[in-house]
């Protein structure tokens, strides 16, 4: 492939923490460590904050409670609460959905959480660069450092220099684009899990109920829809149809089977497939549901719905045991305890079968929960580089978990809680005082119930 040197000067700018990304991880790293005095830019490369909760139109929170509390603390609970109170919570939505009972999603308004996120961002003193994206880095492998971010944007081509740096991309762009090492599903695994393009629906009867997912006769109701061709593809495991407002309600469906988010043309194909199913989707949910019989499609995702890319290669990666066994550690900046959801890898029956056999079988039980070590937030040997969100250093079972908005805020929290305390006390994110960590943490809302603390992070032996 023929090859063009691109070579010009470019203007400096100099930050505390620079943070990209402006997603649930992204987002909570930079309002927090904004809060703790930091000066902070965030480069957004959409018009909104969010990530997959606006932009992607996902309207729902995963679960948050254990059936005794709520286990998700800190930033995280202060925006949905802030939600609640503004009335941006679905109508009839329990707080206990939140607050307590056991793996309930909380569906909300994104127009809401949009609003939210501006001002909170705006109140802790972050400069947010709308339609900008990060495009190079000038960094050091080998030293594990960090130098400078490239940023574009209408204005043209930036050079962020800063003493700290935070991935929350979804992707690991600047992970990537650093040398720093990392997994790719399809690339390092056989398969990737479907990503897919969530839609909002008006004019539905919630009077008349919804309609149920992986139910045998809506099952049925797909495979006969196929066959007559008014489905491109069988795809069994149709996620349902939410309730956001009195008349609205968003579906996160279908599925985009084998669609690579780091291969572009791969992305292009899946969005136009993706509305293409919305409107496929509509006619199927008009004609059998009697709730659904003056539906209208009203928009789908600006942002595909991707579960799974690239995970960093970090000082500690969460596996399986971890999560089966419950595991605590001195470390942990957040818990959790969302089931394993590895959606099914392609629209044969064989593997919806598979997801049907498997998907409850490792569900934790009410009270219970697993710890979210500081080390999957850190690229393994670096110093001045973070990471928040589905780019954490997990195996592919534990990630099926941790992939999701409540638990990518506690991983934004922690960030740019991290890189602050790197800042002020000469550390750097491979060697930090996790014990200090976890106590500013805890003091900022964070639910650690962890009884030992240590000053060194657990790492992968």
């Amino acid at each position: 492939m023929e090859s063009y040197t691109f070579n010009r000067k470019i203007p400096v700018e100099e930050y505390d923490l620079v943070v990209a990304g402006g997603g649930p991880g992204g987002a909570s790293a930079a309002i927090c460590a904004a809060r703790l005095g930091a000066k902070v830019l965030l480069v957004e490369a959409t018009g909104c904050l969010g990530g997959m909760g606006t932009s992607g139109l996902v309207c729902a929170f995963d679960p948050m409670a254990n059936g005794e509390k709520m286990i998700v603390g800190g930033f995280m609970r202060e925006l949905v609460e802030t939600l609640y109170e503004r009335g941006f919570i679905a109508p009839g939505t329990d707080p206990g959905v939140w607050r307590k009972y056991d793996h309930c999603w909380t569906p909300f308004q994104p127009e809401g959480l949009k609003l939210i996120l501006d001002e909170k961002a705006v109140e802790a003193g972050v400069e947010v660069r709308f339609f900008t994206k990060a495009v190079d880095v000038d960094a050091d492998a080998q030293s594990g450092m960090m130098h400078g971010l490239i940023i574009q944007n209408i204005e043209g081509f930036s050079y962020i220099k800063a003493k700290a740096y935070i991935d929350a991309t979804g992707d690991a762009v600047v992970c990537a684009l650093s040398g720093a090492d990392y997994r790719e599903a399809g690339r390092d695994t056989p398969d990737i899990m479907p990503a897919s393009l969530p839609s909002v629906f008006a004019n539905v009867d919630w009077t008349k109920g919804g309609f149920e997912t992986q139910n045998p006769q809506t099952v049925s109701l797909i495979e006969k829809e196929y066959r007559l061709g008014n489905l491109e593809q069988c795809d069994r495991h149709l996620v349902g149809l939410s309730k956001i407002t009195q008349t609205c309600g968003y579906l996160n469906g279908g599925h985009l089977f084998q669609l690579s988010a780091t291969n572009i043309k791969s992305l292009t194909d899946g969005m136009m497939k993706g509305r293409r199913l919305a409107k496929q989707y509509e006619h199927f949910l008009k004609k059998y549901f009697p709730s659904c019989k003056n539906m209208e499609l009203i928009a789908t995702g600006a942002l595909m719905g991707v579960r799974e890319s690239r995970r960093i290669v970090g000082e500690y990666e969460l596996c399986f045991d971890d999560y089966i066994s419950r595991r605590q550690f001195p470390d942990q900046i957040g818990v959790f305890n969302k089931f394993v959801d590895i959606h099914a890898y392609d629209e044969s029956k064989a593997e919806y079968d598979r997801f049907l056999k498997e998907k409850d079988q490792d569900r934790l039980g009410e009270k219970e929960f697993f710890g979210i070590p500081y080390g999957i937030l850190v690229p393994k040997g670096w110093k001045n580089l973070w990471v928040a969100g589905r780019c954490n250093s997990s195996d592919v079972k534990v990630h099926g978990s941790i992939r999701v908005m409540p638990a990518a805020a506690m991983m934004g929290q922690a960030a740019g809680t991290a890189a602050v305390q790197a800042m002020r006390q000469n550390e750097t994110a491979c060697d930090l005082d996790t014990q200090q960590l976890v106590l500013t943490l805890r003091e900022n809302g964070a639910y650690l119930p962890q009884k030992t603390l240590c000053r060194e992070m657990t790492r992968s032996k």
